[in-house]
């Protein structure tokens, strides 16, 4: 039987927590507490597209190098007087880092991507409530493709 294809996951974060997973160079991502079911879902290969709250654009993609482990030391900020400590996490590397002029505002994809559509048009933004879901074959390529436009010199 075949190897099944990496997934795309959309992983939604403020842009402080975006802020310390870049300073740590790409090398980390954690679930909240309450996703441990979706992270045993993920496997080595899969990739995570990040979706930032407050300026609502696609920021990064990385890669998932390794397995699924539990750690609760404190890494990102999360929500002030509403501490998580993301415990289920990954050992990732970068795959396309955009600059912050270059994100890719998800108002300009909403119309084209199929999670967008379980949701009326004038209420795209509840497709990214919830810190985490996978994407169809085809929103990940299209995620993919807008965002190597936007960094051309990551091309």
């Amino acid at each position: 039987m075949a190897a099944e294809a990496p997934h795309t996951w959309i992983l939604t974060g403020s842009p402080e927590n975006f802020a310390v997973t870049r300073e740590r160079g790409f090398t980390l991502i954690g679930m909240k507490e309450g996703r441990r079911r979706q992270a045993e879902s993920m496997v080595p290969g899969d990739r995570v597209v990040f979706y930032l709250t407050g300026v609502s654009a696609f920021a990064a993609s990385i890669t998932l190098t390794s397995e699924l482990f539990e750690d609760r030391t404190p890494v990102w900020p999360g929500k002030p007087g509403s501490p998580d400590p993301y415990p289920w996490r990954f050992p990732t590397e970068p795959e396309l880092v955009l600059d912050e002029d270059e994100f890719v505002p998800a108002v300009e994809l909403a119309g084209e991507l199929e999670h967008c559509a379980k949701w009326p048009a004038e209420h795209w933004t509840l497709a990214f409530q919830g810190q985490l879901r996978a994407v169809s074959e085809a929103d990940a390529e299209l995620l993919e493709r807008r965002m190597r436009e936007a960094a051309p010199a990551a091309a």
